[in-house]
């Protein structure tokens, strides 16, 4: 036999790679191939293909690398039938079904061939069949490798059910699930495998049998599938939903073939809107991926989680299908991350180390750089951007910490690599334009740049340590890029002093695109060796602007010592022949030769810690924007150090490197301004107890101890049976009020609180109880204090012999108020030493109870002390649970009750849109994501068709007689935007209806009887209806004076109910209002106050009277003093602030502050003191601490600024302490939830509740509440013991995003809000609601105040311009020339953005030619999102995205170009866009103006937020005066 590399002879030895062969050895040899079945010898030439199928008794090319042995002696035969009957493990009812393992699918030429193509003519399958219920690897023997399969019917994707994705083979023998692909061929089935994933999840996302939601938009159906799969253990590798929508016609084809399977019970697939825009999206988004929609060719077999077989017939053109698919094949493999070995790898892994003795030579004498003193810390300036930000940086030096100039030469340019020098840097930083700049000597500058780059220097900052840096060439310029953690930065002109240290670089550069070009002239650049192009570069004249010396030898030292730039610069150049070079070859063994070339010794990604250690900090001026730590409270500071202390015993590190680099990784995922998921984790918060898992309880113990009640009956269950007040088990006794552990079902604890105790009349002895719950089995995970429980509304019923244990318990009721809180603090020190003694000696724990959890509600209220341990055989939870247990009940004829609201005949109502029409097809991208969805629709019940108690009625089965009233919307959009949302017609439309499709009652009155609000936002159920509507002709007519709006006259009734604030909003925004209600708001102190669009809000709600601010940057503080002019406004550090108010009140000792904070407030005049507000005086406080931190937007959220802003959170926690007020609301961005893993989260919550409040947490969408806006923001309700704590408002506004669910521990979430993408009371706000009326406007506008020009259109328009005369701020930014050029080559379309422009070069006036779609968009866009909407117009018909504070075509949320004009949205109109009136001020430049807007709470949420808030405090219940509130109460339960 032939010397073989498969030869026999290797058997059983460790696996080896065979030796290549030549490419033009086609034909093998082989004599003696035996099969192990038949023993036949067949002597022929084959090729190497058939030859390694004929002998597998060594498989080198089909096993795992981890494998270290080879298997010997496996069976084999050339016959499909044979293979299949040596694998039969039993007897076989009808097809045969079996497992391939190592299968490899190959054409007649021996190319492997995409799995799709597999019931092509040609393609042959080699595989080793398995049985079906065989082990893939412990049962691998059992194995028959198949070398000839008959022709392959088709394939098949299953598992739809049971939402794991099954792939198949069918030939006419058997059906074969495919399991795992020899090593060669993996990559073709990896492909398809992971399209089969996406298949079966969007699948169950989808069909409401496995749970789904056939309603759900693209973009939550996106979300899902993408987070599903990875999040799933059982998949190796992670989706990106770019890849899902490439695929998406794919997806289509498969799931809607599964409409005809055999009993599919779902809707059907093919009408569902999010699976059609998946299809559409995938046609026409040619931007993301070649990546097209598989089709089968001829008859694709398709299977359902059954198993039936359905058919679908593609015509696609043979070839044309293989070219693209295996297009998709080589893409996918160039996606995956590859491992390399051998020398390639060795220079991959390697860095180059600069001496600098060696480039001493080449550069100046030392010189030192001279700071100035107006210099500012660009930790100051961190971007918003989701990318790291790209600044411009002119005038600039660098330097180390002792200020001497140095050269960037000594930092390795290879991203990572160690780095021994510490540079730092300063300059002039300005926002970068998108343009290639030129770094230049002052000279050229000079000459080239505009008069505008000239003028416009920047701001002056120094940096922090330079991590890396980049040479760019376009031509003759040459740019130069340093990035440090908080930005990139490109290099403009260097400081006059600083340019020769830079001279040596651009020399060096330009050399480098000299020897380019000498390569670039040979026909093959490998002909000239290092050696003969330094002599090439030699020859230059002295003139020359890259000449080094013509000593070859010198030349060649010069290459060799700035070696990194020269090769860094040949990495990036897009020829592979020019990088692959004999000169680069050379150059690199020369450095090496020199010790220049290290092993390179990775680092992880780090953030700055601590300070800016550049030297300039130490000598920037104390000012309210300096690093400064949060004052706080002892209480405060005890709560989070103590966590630190626990959770970070390592020195409180401020974050470990794994944790700052799951930070980033996490970061990295996130692609969006805001993530379509809806789901907001916690973070591992949660620590492993027992926990009462079991609520309902059924156990048969078989007590052998004697159980005895104790004293006599005390009265009678509602059921007669008898009630007792104690009772003892064994050596436990326990009474009614008293706490104790149960037997669970699975042997756990479970805690519980003794309601009441009877005698069944069966003799049988039970306890009524509520459930304790842990705190760390509740959301504050492992902020809760180790030895509290809190009270739920978890009820159970248990056997007195199921007790394990009596416990103590002590209720507290918490001494309330300002002039109680040091008592309180004492309480608590002297609880806790208390708990510590006991511990020392080993004594049982002593729990404490202050609060109640309800999670279901997201709140912790105040304990129903008056409620609990009755024993009078009702339960308060119970009776709650009894109230809501009827949602379906017939009164009568004309009446019945649906979720405990009673409906009656002439009743008006909501009705799902979707049982008029189905949901439309709607934009899938974000600004279109409104589009097509649809309000409820408003009708009045008739009649009830069903008879009265029917006990047979349901949900589905009763019908109601309604009659539709239609909207303007239903007519056109334009006669919706010119319409008042209020408004609606009504008709003659009589439709039966079933009762699951009603939502709920409204009103429908004359437009007088409305509430009158002058404010864009509506709050009540109500409608005016003055037309009538025939859908038939299409025309409007006046109301018919026989038709009677009977509710009109039952208005008043109706709204007594609703609370005084009805009236109140007749007058909102009016004096008289704003004087009424004076005596009944609440005096309030804003923290962090922005501009005041939450105070706004607020304050019209008629709930708070501002008096008090503060505000750290000037030009805000401004405009938050414009517009409320009675508040007295502190322009400073909020840590300054609180440490002045504990200094003038005496609590010096219970402060907790830095030296800076006492010098500040030290500083602060004895005006400012005298107006500084004293407990006692705030009854509410609200404040958004800064948001940068916590915001995804934010990539470096480690650094330390971000830090300080985080620790603004404990501040802003100590004034609640300090103050003690009757309310207090928190406000941040949806991201604070789940920042720094959700401990800062849970940190508040656990804070809170240790004062003594009620806490109510979630996250709420801005625009369900009436703005053309996504902005999800997180909000933290405190009330005081005895109030009632607010509740959410309901969002009232169709929009498409997601239930916004916070997940707690034991599997549950919360969602504050539902999602509106399925109907709300009214419509979503669009663009053209918002700004249509504006007047045009130039590029770079900046008149101040002009005329309006024309009256307002839409009802949004009308409410907010109020009675302003004027129009305000119609300014807009100015974009440089070549933006404006982008921007006008932007179409005037929906959706339009950069990847609508013109490939082509533009020359810029003066004189320079750039590229139309920057270079670096073209390179980035695969990974990240195709840069989605940058430079992107706004559509009239979608929304805004979400405000920022600074809006540039080319930030990440760059969609900022007016849908008509060609400049960015002005300042009055991203007012709007956040629903601030035409009225209300701003101060500053346009960029503060731009910042205030951005950083604020739309006033029309804090609105729906202040209306709650007026509800509780009109509800208040009496008031406890402190004098009938026992301080340090103790109600001690169970034995001491």
């Amino acid at each position: 036999m032939s010397n073989s590399p498969y030869s026999a002879g290797t058997a059983g030895t460790k696996r080896r790679q065979a030796k290549p062969k030549s490419d033009n050895e086609n034909i093998i040899e082989e004599s003696n191939v035996t099969t192990n079945i038949g023993h036949d010898t067949i002597g022929c030439k084959r090729t190497k293909r058939e030859v390694a199928r004929s002998n597998f008794n060594e498989k080198a090319f089909d096993l795992l690398e981890e494998d270290s042995l080879v298997t010997t002696k496996e069976i084999r035969t050339e016959e499909e039938a044979e293979a299949v009957r040596l694998t039969r493990t039993g007897p076989e009812d009808g097809k045969c079904c079996r497992k391939l393992i190592d299968f490899i699918l190959h054409g007649k030429d021996d190319n492997l061939q995409p799995f799709e193509m597999s019931q092509s003519d040609g393609v042959s399958m080699t595989a080793l069949v398995m049985p079906f219920d065989a082990h893939i690897e412990k049962d691998r023997k059992k194995g028959i490798r198949c070398v000839k399969f008959g022709r392959i019917k088709g394939w098949a994707v299953s598992g739809y059910k049971e939402g794991a994705a099954v792939i198949s083979l069918s030939t006419e023998l058997a059906d074969y699930i495919c399991v795992k692909a020899t090593r060669s061929y993996r990559s073709h089935f990896d492909l398809f495998s992971q399209k089969a994933h996406v298949c079966v999840e969007v699948y169950r996302e989808l069909a409401r049998s496995v749970g789904g939601n056939p309603l759900l938009s693209l973009e939550e159906l996106l979300a899902g599938v993408v987070s599903s799969i990875n999040l799933s253990s059982g998949f190796n590798g992670r989706v990106r939903k770019e890849f899902v929508i490439s695929i998406g016609e794919f997806v289509h084809n498969q799931l809607t073939a599964l409409d005809h399977a055999a009993n599919n019970d779902d809707e059907m697939l093919l009408t569902l809107p999010a699976l059609v825009a998946l299809r559409n999206e995938c046609k026409s988004n040619v931007g993301f991926s070649k990546l097209a929609a598989l089709a089968s060719h001829e008859t694709l077999m398709i299977k359902d989680g059954r198993c039936k077989e359905v058919q679908v017939t593609e015509n696609e053109d043979e070839e044309e299908k293989l070219a693209r698919l295996l297009q998709e094949v080589e893409e996918w493999n160039m996606k995956k991350p590859r491992a390399k070995s051998g020398s390639s790898q060795k220079i991959k892994n390697a860095y180059i180390k600069i001496s600098e003795a060696e480039i001493a030579n080449d550069y100046p004498l030392p010189a030192y750089y001279t700071p100035c003193d107006i210099e500012k810390d660009e930790y100051m300036f961190g971007s918003e951007d989701g990318m790291l930000p790209v600044r411009i940086l002119n005038n600039w030096a660098l330097y180390n910490s002792d200020f001497k100039f140095m050269s960037l030469e000594l930092i390795p340019m290879e991203p990572g690599a160690k780095n021994d020098t510490v540079i730092f840097g300063s300059g002039c930083m300005r926002d970068d334009d998108g343009t290639f700049c030129s770094t230049a000597e002052p000279a050229e500058l000079s000459s080239s740049s505009s008069k505008s780059d000239q003028e416009d220097q920047g701001i002056p900052v120094y940096l922090s340590p330079i991590k890396e840096w980049l040479v760019e060439s376009c031509g003759s310029m040459i740019c130069i890029s340093i990035q440090t953690d908080i930005a990139c930065y490109k290099l403009l002109q260097p400081t006059k002093q600083y340019a020769p240290w830079c001279a040596t670089v651009l020399k060096t550069a330009r050399l480098t695109v000299s020897i380019i070009a000498i390569l670039k002239e040979q026909t093959r650049a490998s002909k000239l060796s290092f050696a003969d192009v330094t002599k090439r570069v030699a020859e230059f004249e002295s003139g020359h602007h890259a000449f080094i010396s013509t000593d070859a030898t010198l030349v060649e030292r010069y290459v060799v010592v700035h070696g990194q730039i020269v090769l860094q610069q040949f990495a990036n150049y897009t020829d592979e022949s020019i990088r692959r070079c004999a000169f680069v070859t050379g150059l690199i063994k020369k450095m090496k030769e020199r010790g220049q070339m290290k092993l390179a010794t990775k680092k992880k990604s780090q953030a700055a810690r601590g300070e800016n250690l550049n030297p300039s900090a130490k000598m920037a001026r104390i000012s309210k924007q300096n690093l400064m730590r949060a004052t706080t409270t002892k209480l405060v500071s005890r709560i989070w150090d103590d966590y630190d202390a626990t959770h970070f015993p390592e020195d409180s590190k401020e974050g470990g490197e794994n944790d700052e680099q799951k930070v980033f990784e996490e970061e990295q995922e996130e692609n969006e301004e805001d993530d379509v998921e809806g789901v907001v984790e916690v973070g591992e918060g949660h620590v492993s107890r027992t926990s009462p898992s079991t609520r309902s309880r059924n156990t048969s113990s078989d007590a052998c101890e004697e159980i005895e009640w104790k004293g006599q009956t005390v009265g009678k269950t509602p059921s007669g049976e008898a009630l007792y007040r104690s009772v003892r088990f064994g050596d436990l006794s326990v009474a009614v009020g008293g706490a104790l552990t149960l037997d669970g079902h699975s042997g756990e604890a479970i805690m519980c609180f003794v309601e009441y105790m009877y005698e069944t009349h069966d003799g049988t002895q039970m306890i009524h109880g509520r459930v304790l719950q842990n705190g760390s089995d509740t959301v504050l995970g492992n902020a809760a204090n180790e030895r509290e429980v809190f009270f739920t509304n978890d009820c159970l019923e248990s056997k007195v012999g199921d007790m394990r244990e009596s416990l103590t318990v002590n209720v507290q009721q918490i001494p309330w108020g300002h002039k109680c809180r040091k008592e309180q603090l004492e309480a608590i020190r002297v609880e806790r030493a208390r708990a510590e003694e006991r511990k020392k000696k080993g004594l049982p724990l002593e729990y404490i109870c202050k609060s109640m959890y309800c999670p279901e509600k997201g709140a912790f209220f105040s304990l129903p002390y008056e409620k609990m341990g009755a024993g009078t055989g009702t339960c308060s939870s119970c009776e709650e649970r009894q109230a809501v247990r009827d949602e379906f009940k017939i009164l009568s004829e004309t009446s019945f009750v649906l979720k405990n609201v009673k409906y009656n005949v002439h009743d008006f109502l909501y009705i799902r849109p979707q049982f008029f029409s189905p949901v439309e097809g709607r934009g899938t991208y974000r600004a279109r994501r409104n589009v097509g969805l649809k309000p409820y629709v408003v009708c009045r019940l008739q009649s009830v068709n069903a008879a009265a108690g029917s006990r047979k009625a349901n949900l589905k089965s009763t019908k109601v007689s309604v009659r539709r009233l239609y909207r303007p919307d239903d007519i056109s959009s334009d006669k919706a935007y010119s319409s008042d949302i209020r408004e609606v017609y009504y008709s003659e439309d009589i439709v039966s209806v079933p009762v699951g499709m009603i939502e709920g009652k409204c009103e429908v009155t004359a437009k007088d009887d409305l509430p009158n609000s002058n404010l864009p936002v509506v709050v009540e159920h109500a409608f005016y209806c003055e037309h009538l509507y025939d859908p038939g002709t299409e025309t409007l007519k006046q109301l018919p004076t026989n038709v009677k709006l009977t509710l009109a006259r039952k208005a008043p009734a109706s709204r007594k109910n609703k609370g005084k604030q009805i009236c109140d909003d007749e007058q909102a925004g009016s004096d008289k209002h704003k004087d009424e209600t004076q005596e009944n708001c609440l005096a309030t102190l804003d923290i962090f106050a922005g501009c005041g669009g939450l105070s706004e809000g607020l304050h019209l709600a008629g709930a708070s009277r501002t008096k008090w601010a503060i505000e750290y940057e000037e030009p805000a503080a401004q405009a938050f003093l414009q517009n409320h002019p009675e508040a007295a406004v502190f322009v400073e550090n909020c840590n300054v602030i609180l440490k002045a108010i504990m200094d003038k009140c005496g609590d010096v000792d219970d402060c907790v502050s830095t030296p800076e904070a006492s010098a500040g407030a030290a500083e602060l005049s004895d005006e400012k003191v005298k107006n500084l507000p004293v407990p006692g005086e705030v009854e509410f406080i609200n404040g958004g601490p800064p948001c940068q931190g916590f915001s995804w937007m934010n990539r470096f959220k480690q650094s330390p600024w971000s830090k300080v802003q985080c620790e603004m959170i404990p501040a802003f926690l100590s004034f609640a302490e300090y103050f003690r007020p009757r309310f207090f609301l928190l406000e941040n961005v949806r991201n604070f939830v789940s920042f720094n893993k959700g401990q800062t989260f849970r940190l508040t919550l656990a804070s809170l509740l240790e004062m003594g409040y009620q806490v109510r947490f979630g996250i709420l969408e801005a625009g369900a509440y009436g703005v053309a806006q996504s902005r999800k923001r997180a909000f933290i309700w405190a009330a005081a013991p005895g109030e009632t704590l607010p509740d959410w408002p309901e969002p009232m506004h169709v929009f498409a995003s997601p239930e916004l669910k916070i997940k707690l521990p034991g599997g549950k979430y919360y969602a504050a809000a539902r999602s509106t993408a399925g109907g709300a009371p009214f419509r979503s706000m669009t663009v053209r609601d918002t700004i249509g009326d504006l007047p045009p406007v130039e590029n770079g506008a900046s008149n101040p105040t002009i005329k309006y020009g024309g009256e307002p259109i839409s009802w949004f328009q009308k409410k907010i311009r109020g009675d302003t005369l004027s129009l305000s701020d119609h300014i807009s930014k100015k974009m440089n020339e070549l933006n404006l050029i982008r921007c006008k080559h932007i179409p005037k379309r929906p959706g339009c953005d950069w990847h609508d422009l013109p490939d082509e070069k533009v020359k810029l006036s003066r004189g320079k030619t750039v590229d139309l779609i920057p270079r670096c968009m073209l390179k980035t866009a695969k990974t990240n999102n195709q840069w989605k909407g940058l430079c992107g117009r706004l559509d009239w018909e979608g929304n805004f995205p979400t405000s920022v504070t600074d809006p540039q075509p080319m930030r990440r949320v760059g969609m900022c170009f007016h849908p008509d004009q060609d400049r960015i949205i002005t300042v009055r109109e991203c007012a709007r866009s956040q629903g601030f009136p035409d009225g209300y001020h701003f101060a500053g430049n346009i960029q503060s103006k731009h910042r205030q807007i951005g950083n604020a709470v739309p006033p029309p949420l804090a609105y729906a937020l202040g209306r709650k808030l007026k509800q509780a405090i009109d509800a208040k219940l009496p008031k406890l005066t402190e004098d009938m509130i026992q301080v340090g109460l103790n109600l001690q339960l169970g034995p001491i």
